[in-house]
């Protein structure tokens, strides 16, 4: 289970401040695949991190009964100036992973190719998000955070995502962030919309789906 409670977050930059939550509460229980619809800027993005344990909330409590990924996608986890096949060590070590099994795991995955061996600030956003991929899927959560990154590669990569999401759907708990409708479909069963700091729960992906596009329209 991952239980929020009172969390708000705020971002200071100078003299500009950003509160994206103030007082935000909800429960998303073990076995759950939930698609997070909402508009640019609304704080998915935030969200999610928040829920990895990637960022701390301002004030409030985030407790979780389950491991989770960071968000797949989210390339601030990865030390720019190392190879991707050091950062996979790196992290391998951090979870005590075996790291030859989990470094030709990540690099079967991601098909970098020889990239894999090249300092990731020569990455592009997809090979990033690849890379990303294949470590999260190379380590065995309980809840995976999949933040619009279903398209990265080519039509086979882009199988063997769907092959192992479907899988970790059926095995754990799944939370995604997507702005293509069929995409949330595909994955969540759920789905909550985040609006104006407010995050609000549906028994269905596609009523969630309808009430974001109802706000899109007003807008």
């Amino acid at each position: 289970m991952i239980s929020f409670q009172n969390v708000s977050k705020t971002y200071h930059i100078r003299r500009f401040h950003k509160t994206v939550f103030s007082d935000l509460s909800f429960q998303i229980a073990t076995g759950t695949s939930l698609g997070i619809c909402g508009a640019n800027g609304a704080g998915k993005s935030t969200l999610m991190r928040l829920i990895s344990g990637v960022e701390s909330p301002t004030s409030g409590r985030i407790e979780r009964t389950v491991s989770c990924s960071w968000p797949i996608g989210y390339a601030s986890c990865f030390q720019s100036s190392l190879t991707g096949a050091d950062n996979a060590r790196f992290i391998a070590r951090i979870y005590d992973k075996d790291i030859k099994e989990l470094c030709a795991y990540v690099e079967d995955f991601a098909q970098l190719g020889p990239y894999f061996y090249q300092p990731i600030h020569t990455y592009s956003a997809g090979m990033l998000a690849r890379l990303a991929f294949g470590i999260s899927l190379a380590i065995e959560f309980d809840c995976y955070l999949v933040d619009e990154v279903t398209a990265a590669g080519d039509d086979r990569f882009r199988q063997r995502c769907e092959e192992a999401l479907h899988y970790r759907r059926e095995t754990g708990t799944l939370i995604m962030i997507s702005h293509d409708p069929n995409t949330l479909r595909s994955y969540c069963t759920r789905g909550a919309v985040l609006n104006k700091g407010v995050l609000t729960f549906y028994d269905s992906i596609d009523e969630a789906i309808d009430v974001h596009m109802h706000n899109q329209a007003a807008a």
